[in-house]
């Protein structure tokens, strides 16, 4: 028979070339070793029929990812030490009552609780005695653990100002010379001013912790009788996004993050062991409150709360007083929250306070009774669904005595009742810091979830501004 003519022979030994050249280039190139080829060619007068031509190929590498993309962290470490550690040593003047300076060790959270400081309550590792307003050192030493920092700005996506406004206006709010309040603060702007980071975007990628709530420092008169310090009033500040405990409704540039509470574990390990034993609770009050009454402010609702727990066999109170051991004394406050279905969290000397998060952390359903104290502050840690684990009862129909508590709690059926428990211990992880001395710990605590918001607050920004 005859080879094929005309222009489909032309076409058949084009590709037959074409796959003999594949098959002799795979097993001859020494540029690629990985693969391998096996081929069997028979040709006869009558045709050429390629019976085997196959090349294996090994999975090629993928192509670097970088883990810190877009989560890049700049921190001023070159900060003069006057706007923090000096703080630090000058301790003795944060407070008129207490000695804070034991509450500043340990990476500010204070002296280690063993399990006879316990009393059989709490674990053996993983508690302190924290202070409450510590949250600018601890957030600063956490920070320093963050595994996306780095020393160029031009990869950052966030920029981290070690300054610690809340302890340095602590030491000064008794003061008549307003002076001393604002002085530091102003002296932060002045310093930052001359940084090409922030002459980049006008601070507008920057951001810190107070451990203060923002009302301790949005003072708008420059009278002695005022309270506070200026610092969020000054201007450069607008752009910088301010982490507190507690910010104000009108705060624009303020978002509300957790208080540290006195556990700070080091591993999930010790969180899980913490869930199940609050979750294991037997809980005989309907309801309890640690806090102290306000006599020179009868209408407060905290009085009413008082009056009204004292009079219920269902009610267990823990009354404070500046000094006092039982709110003082973090085993008996968890012992008394564990032991409650729910805990009364009204107002105190301002919206918020930090026993929503003690309470939270054994397992006890919080009770607002200001739209303040946790619907428009914890937004980044809280479920947008507040229903889900906390109860509402607007304090006014409380005063005006329209509505008593103990009779809307008795309506939640026990069914009820554990859910929005089960929902609560679930949100413990969120709601704590770990131990800042720790670099790597295996779950997402508070400050991871905060961290998170930041860098995608920061790149919201960024889109904007371009």
């Amino acid at each position: 028979m005859k080879p094929p003519q005309g222009i489909t022979y032309w076409l058949f030994l084009v590709r037959v070339s074409m796959v003999i050249s594949t098959v002799l280039l795979v097993s001859r190139s020494p540029h690629l070793p990985h693969l391998t080829a096996n081929k069997s060619i028979t040709q006869n007068t009558n045709n050429v029929d390629i019976s085997s031509a196959s090349a294996s190929v090994s999975t090629m590498p993928l192509p670097y990812v970088d883990p810190c993309a877009d989560r890049y962290i700049y921190v001023y470490d070159d900060l003069p030490e006057k706007f923090n550690e000096d703080i630090l040593q000058d301790c003795r003047s944060l407070s008129l009552w207490t000695n804070m300076c034991p509450s500043l060790t340990n990476s500010g959270l204070g002296p280690e609780l063993n399990g006879a400081d316990g009393d059989g309550v709490l674990q053996d590792t993983g508690w302190y005695l924290t202070n409450q307003w510590a949250l600018d050192i601890i957030f600063h030493k956490r920070m320093k653990q963050y595994d996306c920092l780095t020393k160029d700005y031009s990869l950052a996506t966030a920029v981290f100002v070690p300054f610690y406004p809340g302890l340095d206006v602590t030491r000064f709010l008794w003061e008549p010379e307003i002076a001393r309040r604002d002085k530091l603060g102003l002296e932060l702007i002045e310093w930052l001013k001359q940084r090409h980071e922030w002459a980049a975007r006008g601070g507008r990628d920057h951001f810190l912790v107070s451990g203060r709530s923002t009302w301790n420092l949005q003072r708008g008169l420059d009278e002695s009788y005022a309270w506070g310090s200026k610092f969020l009033v000054i201007p450069e500040v607008q752009n910088i996004t301010v982490l507190t405990v507690e910010r104000r409704p009108i705060g624009k540039n303020e978002f509300a993050i957790p208080y540290p509470t006195n556990f700070h574990p080091s591993g999930m390990s010790q969180v899980t062991e913490w869930q199940e034993k609050v979750r294991s609770s037997k809980r005989p009050w309907l309801f309890s409150f640690a806090g102290g009454r306000r006599p020179d402010q009868p209408e407060r609702v905290r009085n009413y709360l008082i009056d009204q727990c004292a009079e219920s066999s269902r009610c267990k109170m823990h009354e404070c007083e500046i000094g006092g051991v039982e709110c003082n004394s973090p085993s008996n406050l968890m012992k008394l929250f564990m032991h409650s279905n729910f805990c009364l969290q009204p107002p105190g000397d301002t919206r918020a306070r930090r026993s929503i998060f003690d309470s939270m952390l054994a397992g006890c359903v919080p009770v607002f009774f200001h739209n303040e104290s946790a619907h428009i502050q914890y937004k980044w840690h809280f479920p947008s669904n507040l229903e889900s684990f906390s109860v509402y009862i607007w304090e006014d129909e409380v005063i005006e005595g329209r509505v008593r508590p103990e009779e809307v709690l008795l309506r939640y059926s026990e069914k009820e009742i554990r859910e929005m428990r089960e929902e609560v211990i679930r949100m413990i992880p969120t709601l704590v810091y770990t131990d800042p001395r720790y670099s790597s710990a295996d779950f997402r605590d508070a400050f991871d979830v905060t961290v998170d918001r930041v860098v995608g607050r920061m790149r919201e920004i960024s889109l904007t501004d371009s």
